[in-house]
């Protein structure tokens, strides 16, 4: 049976999903989007996704079009469809069809509401073993990069570039500092300290960095939320990038260059063994979804 993603209130197969071609995500990428993990059937941190994503309407001028109730029933049932297994789920919220082209954003017009679920991809146990390896280029998006905007071109060619160079991410630089990932936020270890850029406006409010930093505070380790110059990365004893679906990564390469000795470090390992223990107690549904603790 074909896989249901959720449209604008009814539950269709993939090959029966249609949006309008006058869509304002279609025609200006007028839209913000969440991509949420789901250990063992259940979303994990659904509340902090919906509350970013809510910021992220907001932010464009849109109101939310479901409540957090609903949009648990819409993700219980496209989850369901897998039952126990780790999935993703990826929702779209776009302004909607309008009759004509128009720039300014249009009195009365429907937002278009997308989700689906599909297998959430497991690491791969080499990279992870050997670590990434990045880029720094400088930073071509826009001033509200922490709006997750479907508006990802420039994402696109950054990341891009990155690949064509024999790299997996690129860091994007701003001013002199390192502000994030393509797709990903980004953390440093200077002399035993887990350092990673305070939110702005230059970055995504990242859910899995929260979480590290939760992780880091119950564990003891000594962390700080500070801005990175492009000199502390270069001279880093690690570096990280995190994400919903990357996790916690280590990064043993920038700019084709060792990272410290080259190896993912001693402070990655301990952070890397919190974050499993945590989803290893989700799956085990002895802590709740939202987040790894009783």
């Amino acid at each position: 049976m074909s896989e249901l993603i959720y449209l604008n209130g009814e539950f269709l197969p993939q090959a029966h999903a249609h949006v309008s071609v006058m869509d304002r995500g279609f025609l200006f990428g007028d839209g913000v989007y969440e991509v949420i993990p789901a250990y063992a059937g259940l979303p994990f941190r659904l509340k902090e996704h919906l509350q970013r994503l809510n910021a992220s309407l907001e932010a464009i001028r849109m109101a939310p079009p479901l409540d957090d109730d609903q949009w648990n029933d819409i993700l219980t049932r496209l989850l369901a469809q897998r039952g126990d297994a780790d999935q993703q789920i990826y929702l779209q919220i776009t302004r909607g069809a309008y009759g004509r082209r128009l720039h300014a954003i249009p009195e009365d017009v429907t937002p278009t509401i997308m989700a689906f679920a599909t297998e959430l991809a497991v690491r791969d146990p080499e990279l992870v073993k050997q670590g990434m390896s990045v880029i720094t280029l400088d930073d071509i998006r826009w001033e509200r990069c922490n709006i997750k905007a479907i508006t990802l071109l420039a994402n696109i060619l950054s990341q891009q570039q990155a690949r064509d160079e024999g790299a997996q991410e690129a860091i994007l630089v701003r001013d002199g500092l390192a502000n994030e990932g393509t797709a990903s936020n980004l953390f440093i270890v200077k002399e035993g300290l887990i350092i990673t850029p305070p939110k702005s406006q230059h970055l995504l409010p990242g859910i899995t960095r929260d979480l590290v930093l939760e992780l880091a505070m119950d564990a003891g380790l000594p962390y700080a939320e500070a801005s990175v110059s492009v000199e502390e990365l270069e001279q880093a004893e690690e570096i990280w990038i995190t994400s919903s679906t990357k996790e916690v990564m280590p990064v043993t390469r920038l700019n084709g260059r060792p990272v410290d000795n080259g190896h993912p470090g001693p402070m990655w390992e301990k952070m890397d063994a919190l974050y499993g223990a945590c989803k290893a107690r989700l799956r085990l549904r002895n802590a709740p979804p939202d987040n790894c603790y009783d």
